[in-house]
């Protein structure tokens, strides 16, 4: 009670601090709109939110309801363009100082919120009077009141929500379509400084053979075994460079085989211990696949290791995947080892890395990627309750009588004119009632072979939502 108390005092006192904002932010906006003192608005907007997260903060820690932020994503930094000007509108500017001002500013203005957080601001010290009498009897009571009148004006709304999923999903495209580039250049990178060369050097090599195979037989032989010879290095490192696009093995055998066979090609002693009912999504596991593989290459290449261990599993829907080696440790991802882009790959599958490389090792790398398994994977099927279990089968063991003998066979007697009644219910009734009766009892059967299949449907919707969620996301990418 003592907390409550105390909790409630805080809240009342921030009205000393919320009647000063409301002079100060009228100020700045007569300022701003009335004399064109445009600078003070984005004062004024800051000075408002910082007061209104800061309730946010508080009333979802005293009352254990989250209130989320209900602001829309940021505006992106201007880009420069191809003749080094930035544009703002139809103006442009050497500098993205005031492209980027520009923006902000519409943002600020412009989002709903904004003027949410001015009313809240405004009427917040008259609800927290009114709400004074309960305060002081009942705070656990008028705390919860409070945290109603807070979520419902300074709350996210459904718009909010769906702007910030929209952000996400196109900083996840673009981290995908970064990462795709990359690998482009890489492949052809490969290609240009190896392959093509070689083939190059072989076709040269062919040209002087045709020089050579009249007027030196034995010149021209020789050339012709350094041309196989070339021809079989090209071969080899042509399929290094299909591994590294997507490994037959990863195709053919699934990711756990994969990373066994990159385990025995790798230099260092590895152990691979991998639990997985099933297999994930090929997207899910190329980037699984070639994130371990990197983390391999940095242990030896960087690390100076000897061994590394590889844990792959699943938490859920969630793959987990930790990969630990006994290098000299000091991994950091701002030093270019491949970890950046460890990240950028699992950012398409709103996946994380989680990095512990003290000095002196070891180096465990922690990557969970979560949502990417179907649910059923992981464990047993959430079961229905028995009170729902009962119905449907009331509704399978009863949904035949008014269907079939009540419905479907009488309305064929009622059709045919037959004068035997047996137990049809319908039969009995006066004449005008009777094809209602028929008609009712059919319909009625219907609905209920319908709710005994739709109660276990919806029971289990969020399941298939969330086994169809994966597929969905990068079909649509």
């Amino acid at each position: 009670m003592l907390r409550r108390y105390g909790q409630t005092a805080v809240l009342l006192a921030l009205i000393l601090v919320e009647v000063p904002a409301v002079a100060a932010s009228f100020t700045m906006l007569v300022l701003a709109f009335g004399l064109g003192v445009v600078p003070l608005l984005p004062l004024q907007v800051r000075l408002v939110r910082r007061l209104a997260e800061h309730t946010r903060g508080l009333v979802g820690e005293w009352t254990g309801s989250r209130i989320d932020s209900p602001y829309l994503p940021k505006p992106p930094p201007p880009q420069r363009q191809a003749d080094g000007m930035y544009r703002s509108n139809r103006t442009l500017y050497k500098s993205p100082r005031v492209p980027a001002w520009n923006d902000r500013w519409k943002w600020m203005i412009t989002d709903p919120a904004t003027w949410r957080d001015c009313v809240w601001l405004l009427l917040d010290p008259v609800v927290k009077l009114c709400l004074l009498p309960l305060f002081l009897l009942l705070p656990d009571r008028g705390l919860r009141l409070y945290s109603l009148w807070t979520d419902l004006v300074l709350a996210a709304t459904a718009a909010s929500r769906l702007a910030g999923q929209v952000s996400h999903l196109q900083r996840v495209r673009n981290l995908a379509a970064d990462t795709q580039a990359a690998e482009m250049r890489r492949i052809e990178r490969d290609l240009h400084d190896g392959t093509q060369a070689r083939l190059v050097a072989i076709g040269m090599t062919l040209g002087a053979v045709e020089q050579l195979v009249d007027t030196d037989p034995a010149a021209a032989k020789a050339l012709l075994s350094k041309a196989k010879e070339a021809s079989s290095e090209t071969l080899t490192e042509l399929r290094t460079v299909i591994r590294g696009i997507h490994p037959p093995v990863l195709a053919e055998r699934g990711l756990g085989d994969a990373v066994r066979a990159l385990a025995i090609d790798s230099p260092l002693r590895v152990s691979v211990d991998v639990e997985l009912a099933h297999r994930p999504e090929p997207p899910v596991e190329a980037a699984a696949y070639f994130a371990v593989s990197e983390l391999l290459s940095n242990a030896a290449r960087h690390g100076g290791a000897a061994t590394a261990t590889i844990d792959i599993s699943s938490n859920g829907p969630d793959l987990r995947i930790s990969v630990t080696d006994d290098g000299m440790g000091g991994a950091d991802p701002s030093k270019g080892t491949g970890l950046m882009g460890i990240e950028r790959r699992l950012a398409a599958f709103d996946g994380v890395l989680a990095l512990s490389s003290p000095p002196g090792g070891p180096t465990t790398v922690t990557m969970n990627m979560p949502k990417v398994l179907p649910q059923h994977w992981a464990g047993s099927l959430p079961k229905l309750p028995r009170w729902k279990a009962a119905v449907v089968a009331m509704l399978w063991l009863t949904s035949w009588c008014p269907l079939f003998p009540q419905g479907i066979v009488a309305a064929i007697f009622k059709v045919f004119g037959m004068e035997e009644k047996a137990w049809f219910l319908a039969l009995y009734l006066p004449e005008p009632w009777q094809w209602p009766c028929i008609l009712f009892m059919i319909t009625l059967g219907g609905a209920m072979y319908l709710m005994a299949v739709l109660i276990p449907a919806c029971h289990n919707r969020e399941r298939w939502l969330a086994e169809a969620t994966p597929r969905r996301l990068w079909f649509n990418r």
